[in-house]
């Protein structure tokens, strides 16, 4: 694998790797530590058998200091009525230092004598030897484990504990801790996943999760932006089908007076055909937005040159309204090439050429400019119509806003503007209004293209300045 083909520093992968290394790190820990400690509880002596027996080898080293073997046999008597297990004192020679002597059986045991210090088998009771703590090559206190001090005697507890409860209690951890990574947010995506099912298009995910900088994170982050493009783009059908419903009753209602009215033939044509028109305008653009909203697909982009797409607009323009082309200005260079699509640019610049002429004085000028701005070209559009307030700089974009109250049909359907805006986006650019104070200026920053030669990049021949390929725009 290559250095580049590693996850993220904040990669899920990283957050599992160090969830699962910990949990085997603490499994050996947990093997290697509690297993030394239960086998020390269960198969060495506890440091309570350790100290009474050693008293046991100083009270018999004592007992044989002061009375001898006499000593010694008051003492074994005494040992007898406090354990019920064998004890003898033997000297350096094996032999016993009491009066009584030592059988076969009691001297085979000698060979077999155990340390207090060494590991108890849990098969029999093991002799012990335990020296004479002032003199050891005096003596040495022999005697059979007494039961109480045998140890692992929950040794079976203790193994079902150690190898079974503990581990299962740390798994149960690791599997909690994976189900709040993993599963947790999961779910939250399912519920969110099962709101769209019921038209509850509003719902969003909690920041916990969004917020999130691994790849579940970014998942949630994307849900939300769907979430969000959905119900943006349902509750723009919904607007449109509303306000088009209501723009096409004033046509009409207006058809339907013409047709009962004693209006001579010529003229009810005349009437019929511009609602006709009116209408299907106004369908052909609703139709366009909502294209231009839903789909995303991308648009082939090739070289445009500002300038040459103006002076073709113009002339549309100056041709439709009656301008002469003085009053449409443009100071752009001929060296403003751009990135886009040319039909989407072309109707997008037309729309904001003809909302400035629409709402311009008699006489006024419309004027285009544009700066290089690094790897984009800010244009922009000034009109001299007043501007509008500040606050419906935004709303001037929505679809069928008419802020000078004009008729529909009349004065357009306020749908220019929101199509030139979604066609801007479309092509990766920004589309944004301002006011001058002598009127309203519509800015829009699209992409550079600086591999472009001289020539027209569409049709492949000489362009000149001042020129402009013919295309058809639809």
């Amino acid at each position: 694998m290559k250095l580049s083909e590693l996850p993220g520093r904040h990669s899920l992968f990283w957050k599992l790797a160090c969830l699962l290394v910990a949990f085997c790190l603490l499994m050996i820990w947990l093997s290697w530590s509690w297993g030394r400690y239960m086998e020390e509880r269960n198969q060495f002596l506890s440091s309570d058998a350790r100290s009474t027996l050693s008293r046991y080898a100083a009270q018999a080293e004592q007992a044989l200091q002061r009375g001898g073997r006499n000593g010694v046999d008051d003492w074994l008597q005494s040992m007898e009525l406090r354990e019920a297990s064998w004890v003898g004192v033997i000297g350096a020679d094996l032999q016993s230092l009491s009066s009584q002597p030592l059988n076969a059986a009691e001297v085979q045991h000698l060979t077999f004598l155990r340390g207090l210090d060494w590991p108890i088998h849990k098969k029999g009771r093991p002799w012990l030897r335990v020296p004479f703590p002032q003199d050891p090559a005096a003596g040495i206190l022999v005697i059979e484990l007494p039961e109480r001090f045998v140890p692992g005697k929950y040794r079976v507890f203790w193994r079902v504990i150690t190898n079974g409860v503990i581990p299962g209690l740390f798994t149960l951890l690791l599997c909690v801790g994976l189900y709040r990574l993993l599963v947790v947010p999961l779910n939250n995506l399912r519920e969110q996943a099962n709101a769209w099912r019921a038209d509850q298009l509003s719902v969003r995910l909690s920041s916990g999760i969004t917020q999130r900088p691994d790849e579940l994170g970014e998942l949630a982050r994307a849900f939300d932006s769907m979430s969000e493009r959905l119900q943006s783009t349902v509750a723009l059908q919904q607007q449109l089908l509303r306000d088009l419903s209501h723009e096409l009753r004033t046509p009409l209602s207006r058809l339907r007076v013409a047709s009962e009215s004693e209006q001579g033939l010529p003229q009810l044509r005349e009437r019929i055909g511009r609602e006709v028109d009116g209408m299907q305008r106004l369908v052909e653009d609703t139709l366009q937005l909502a294209w231009l909203d839903t789909d995303r697909s991308p648009l082939p982009d090739e070289a445009i040159q500002i300038q040459a797409l103006w002076e073709m607009l113009t002339d549309n323009a100056c041709y439709e309204s009656g301008w002469p082309s003085l009053q449409l200005q443009c100071s752009v260079e001929a060296s403003c090439w751009v990135r886009g699509n040319l039909n989407t640019l072309a109707q997008a610049l037309e729309n904001i050429l003809r909302n400035a002429i629409r709402h311009s004085p008699e006489g006024g000028i419309v004027r285009l400019d544009a700066r290089r701005d690094g790897e984009y070209w800010h244009l922009w559009l000034e009109d001299q119509g007043g501007g509008v307030a500040d606050e419906d700089l935004q709303r001037i974009f929505s679809p069928f806003i008419r802020l000078d109250g004009s008729r529909p049909g009349d004065g357009g359907f306020g749908l220019g503007l929101s199509i030139a805006r979604n066609a801007v986006q479309r092509q990766g650019g920004l589309l944004w209004a301002e006011n001058t104070g002598a009127g309203l200026r519509l800015n829009l920053r699209l992409l550079a293209d600086d591999g472009v030669a001289p020539t027209d990049a569409i049709a492949g021949k000489p362009a000149p300045t001042g020129s402009f390929c013919q295309t058809q725009i639809v």
